[in-house]
């Protein structure tokens, strides 16, 4: 999925420092929005870390990263293909900002009330109380991150990366980007009983 098309695009791309304005200002919203929405910096336990590897810790979405922090890298690379879509006229530094506009928006709406008692009504998150805000702005990070690689891998390349990832999860924590959507849309019993190790 490597992209080229921005040398030949009618769009002029914003200047670095622009770019990097742009950037800063879009993560400033959204970690103020949700400071402003009751997140704390570390969560919960107001304790620092860097890695949870157990999604039923108190530290899950806690630190810096955890095994979710892998479906934000899926995210990044499904909107790389949904603006090359969409807005290929666009150069891919514009599009890398509308994929931090719909990423930064995506975490403020995930933490918000309706999403949170989603989570914990329908999968198996029951004491998820949402993200830090250092986890939300790093998963941000990730996305951009699977933006980057996709931006620069071919489409098939792009392709295997979210499969396989997707596989670990499943194989690792019972869980996966595309296992979270149904569960969240349309929860299924047989699913649920699986994730729970029933």
């Amino acid at each position: 999925m490597a992209d080229s098309s921005s040398a030949s695009s009618s769009h002029t791309p914003p200047s670095w420092p622009r770019f990097f304005g742009i950037a800063t200002a879009i993560f400033a919203i959204a970690a103020s929005t949700e400071f402003t929405m009751g997140r704390k910096l570390w969560g919960i336990s107001g304790e620092p870390g860097i890695w949870s590897g157990d999604i039923n810790s108190p530290h899950n979405s806690q630190y810096f990263a955890d095994p979710y922090s892998f479906t934000h890298i899926t995210h990044g690379v499904l909107f790389y293909g949904l603006f090359y879509l969409l807005a290929r006229r666009f150069p891919v530094r514009s599009r890398f900002l509308m994929t931090l506009v719909a990423e930064a928006a995506w975490e403020i709406f995930e933490n918000s009330s309706f999403i949170i008692e989603r989570y914990r009504a329908a999968t198996i998150s029951h004491d998820y109380y949402g993200d830090s805000i250092v986890n939300s702005m790093s998963d941000i990070c990730f996305c951009l991150f699977g933006f980057w690689l996709a931006s620069r891998l071919p489409a098939r390349v792009s392709f295997l990366l979210v499969v396989v990832m997707e596989t670990a999860l499943a194989l690792t924590i019972r869980d996966s980007l595309l296992l979270n959507i149904i569960m969240l849309i349309y929860p299924v019993p047989a699913i649920l009983h699986w994730q729970a190790g029933k």
